[in-house]
């Protein structure tokens, strides 16, 4: 299982890619950090999540 902002999902062997693509993600509108580290944009699509990955996704949101 991989906790994504706290809740489990069952995505181990799928990409960062693959997951962020299926949850409607704009990869230009937001970071992601795995295990403590930012995943850099270039590497979605060659991250593969793990069984116990702890992965933040945090959107930027424009607003005044």
């Amino acid at each position: 299982m991989v906790k994504i902002n706290g809740e489990e999902h069952d995505l181990a062997g799928k990409t960062l890619a693959e997951y962020l693509a299926a949850a409607d993600c704009d990869p230009k509108r937001i970071a992601v950090e795995r295990n403590g580290a930012i995943v850099p944009k270039a590497q979605y699509g060659e991250t593969v999540l793990q069984d116990g990955d702890l992965v933040e996704v945090v959107r930027f949101v424009g607003g005044g």
